[in-house]
């Protein structure tokens, strides 16, 4: 059996609607709503601790290792990420183009716990991994202790 995807007519089509403003309404993406620069300037971003680091997660699909720019001064990390659309002349005309990529920065203040010359990064499969390891004397110290 085969299984076809069909747009979904919730309303019959009368003279009012056919004119397709109603198509077009539900056709289009929240960006053409709210700006699409309000989607793409700030990617998303996961933080988390451990006892011997913190880890920055940044959404960035679609962007190459070279694009990215990291920054540690004064206390902060700041990461900025630019990426140009090539616009080809291959003679082919799209109906609709939802690809964009542009260039955002993000700002993060760093605890005096970060070891700033030890922070690295990595970008693999569209995520940023940004690892900022803590200092020696803010490592948690575990050890067992024998009750005498």
């Amino acid at each position: 059996m085969m299984t076809k995807i069909a747009k979904f007519r919730p309303i019959p089509s009368t003279n009012y609607f056919s004119n397709g403003l109603l198509d077009d309404f539900f056709n289009r993406s929240i960006a053409d709503f709210v700006g699409s620069d309000a989607l793409t300037s700030q990617p998303a971003v996961n933080i988390a601790e451990s006892d011997v680091a913190f880890r920055i997660e940044v959404a960035a699909p679609g962007f190459e290792k070279g694009d990215f720019s990291l920054n540690v001064e004064n206390d902060q990390l700041t990461l900025r990420a630019e990426h140009k659309q090539e616009n080809a002349e291959n003679g082919e005309r799209f109906t609709r183009r939802e690809f964009r990529f542009a260039s955002f920065e993000r700002t993060f203040k760093l605890p005096e716990t970060v070891n700033q010359d030890q922070v690295s990064a990595v970008y693999e499969n569209g995520v940023l991994l940004i690892a900022l390891p803590k200092k020696d004397e803010a490592k948690a110290i575990s050890k067992t202790i024998a009750v005498g």
